[in-house]
């Protein structure tokens, strides 16, 4: 598989990323949806970019402490299963 390395587009200013997300009288903009024949398509940039976002996002989630108690639903759900393949 190839390797691709990220290339960091130059930020643009936070006005400007504002006036994009804005329509007229600062009402959010509605989106534009264009067709494409085959659906949409990302880049090996565009992925890169999304697995990394994600993976900030996820990250301190997947960090958590586990609940006790879905631990314990958790193991007993694995020997419920563990019984029924032994069968």
């Amino acid at each position: 598989m190839p390797h691709f390395e990220p290339q960091n587009a130059a930020p643009r200013p936070a006005a400007s990323r504002q006036a994009a997300r804005t329509g007229p009288g600062g009402a959010p903009a509605a989106l534009r949806v264009i067709p494409v024949a085959g659906g949409p398509v990302l880049d090996a940039q565009t992925r890169v970019r999304l697995g990394r976002q994600l993976r900030a996002m996820y990250d301190p989630v997947i960090d958590e402490v586990l609940d006790p108690r879905l631990a314990e639903l958790l193991l007993q759900l694995d020997a419920d299963r563990a019984d029924g393949a032994a069968r």
